[in-house]
């Protein structure tokens, strides 16, 4: 089986999860290179910039648009229809599981807090857990969609 009829047979929400996944992770990159690159400048923990969240968002807006449209303009008919039964509880799950994804974040990001006191830090790794918490309910709802829920 092909890699274009692999993709043609999957559900529309599996195609999306995957769209948004790769779309997620390359701006959670885009966003960590800057902090990265003016952390090394600095020789300390890049302050929280503005500019680099409101970049973030907006690459992830315009990218989520664009995907999202070409998606349903692909299969029409699949965005139209509402989520059946099965594709609810692979939501539901996926989300359930990403939260907790998130508070462990949270609480690592927190209790490198309390160590090292560096507000910067806490900053950075709780926004990196909410990307990774976004990223990783994509992945579950993949995992689901090919377990079969």
């Amino acid at each position: 089986m092909s890699l274009f009829t692999s993709i043609r047979e999957m559900p529309f929400r599996e195609k999306t999860a995957w769209a948004m996944a790769t779309l997620l992770t390359a701006g959670g990159i885009f966003y960590f290179d800057k902090v990265v690159s003016l952390s090394r400048a600095l020789g300390e923990t890049a302050p929280p910039i503005i500019g680099f969240v409101i970049a973030y968002v907006v690459l992830i807006i315009i990218g989520s648009i664009i995907l999202m449209s070409a998606l349903a303009a692909s299969s029409a008919r699949e965005a139209e229809a509402p989520a059946d039964e099965r594709e609810r509880q692979i939501q539901d799950k996926a989300g359930h599981w990403s939260g907790y994804m998130l508070a462990f974040a949270a609480f690592g990001a927190l209790l490198n807090f309390s160590v090292d006191g560096d507000g910067n830090m806490l900053f950075h790794l709780v926004f990196a857990g909410l990307m990774v918490s976004q990223i990783a309910e994509y992945v579950f709802q993949i995992i689901l969609y090919r377990r079969g829920v």
